[in-house]
């Protein structure tokens, strides 16, 4: 009968680094010290690190989908849909992440959240910056939105960045302009920063891109790419909305805003309308 290594002699066996004293660790490479050491409560309550830690994670995803976002919408303005349908893809897979977020977060019941309430002021997941640019990018642009980041230059510029960017919609319908498919100009030739209008001509010209998806292979991978998107959006702004009334019911926001009343107005925002009109007409 052999006798089982110890736990030490396996590790030997296996020739695993164990002395890091001149060479880059794991710890090192992640800057684990300041990401974990980056979560300060403000109140006693054992459930205050869940709802901070709860949102810092989601800024961290947030920061990939906008890293793959903003590439996306590049590759798509260049023609190279094939790298921009793997980011894309990502996004969509980054944002399934995210909902399933929402049920750690729903964990927390409503007398344990009323106990850290007062301690977060009127900080709110509403001032995300990195959320707003997100939205921008997906063509929900809204004036207003920049006002929550005039304290801070450098977000506010970051911000204002997206806002007066063509979104990745916005650079879709001037792909298929450049392929031959009409689009009305005032689509592709525009002021980015005004909210998308839906447009009967744009609907007719994805058609044109769904009824003959052999031609427009591509351009239709890209329609589909794109509902895709909306729809993990969806899930996640949902997903969102019902977490919230679960643990805080209809009270205010403490951004001020009107808590559930204002995301469930946000669930009716379409972002590509004619991708999902056009199927109707098919």
């Amino acid at each position: 009968m052999n006798t089982p290594q110890k736990p030490e002699d396996i590790v030997v066996d296996e020739k695993a680094q164990l002395d890091f004293s001149q060479s880059m660790s794991y710890s090192d490479y992640l800057h684990l010290d300041e990401v974990l050491g980056a979560q300060h409560p403000l109140s006693p309550d054992h459930n205050e690190m869940l709802f901070i830690i709860q949102h810092q994670t989601s800024e961290l995803w947030m920061k990939l989908m906008l890293h793959e976002l903003q590439a996306a919408i590049q590759c798509v303005a260049q023609d190279e849909l094939g790298s921009a349908f793997k980011m894309l893809a990502r996004v969509s897979r980054i944002m399934e992440q995210l909902v399933h977020a929402w049920d750690v977060l729903a964990t927390m019941t409503p007398p344990e959240y009323s106990a850290i309430r007062p301690y977060l002021a009127n900080s709110s997941g509403f001032q995300s910056a990195q959320y707003r640019c997100i939205e921008f990018a997906l063509g929900n642009k809204n004036a207003a939105m920049l006002k929550p980041h005039q304290h801070r230059p450098d977000l506010l510029a970051k911000v204002r960045a997206a806002y007066e960017a063509p979104s990745l919609y916005d650079q879709a319908l001037r792909l298929l302009s450049r392929r031959g498919i009409t689009v009305p100009k005032d689509h592709t030739e525009r002021d980015w920063t005004g909210p998308y209008q839906a447009n009967d001509a744009v609907t007719d010209a994805w058609l044109v891109v769904y009824r003959d998806p052999k031609t427009y292979w591509d351009l239709y991978q890209l329609g589909e790419e794109l509902t895709d998107l909306e729809d993990a959006f969806r899930l996640w702004r949902f997903r969102h909305v019902t977490t919230v009334e679960r643990v805080i019911g209809f009270k205010r926001g403490t951004g001020g805003t009107g808590g559930v009343s204002y995301l469930r107005k946000m669930l009716d925002v379409v972002l590509f309308p004619e991708i999902w009109s056009l199927r109707t007409s098919l």
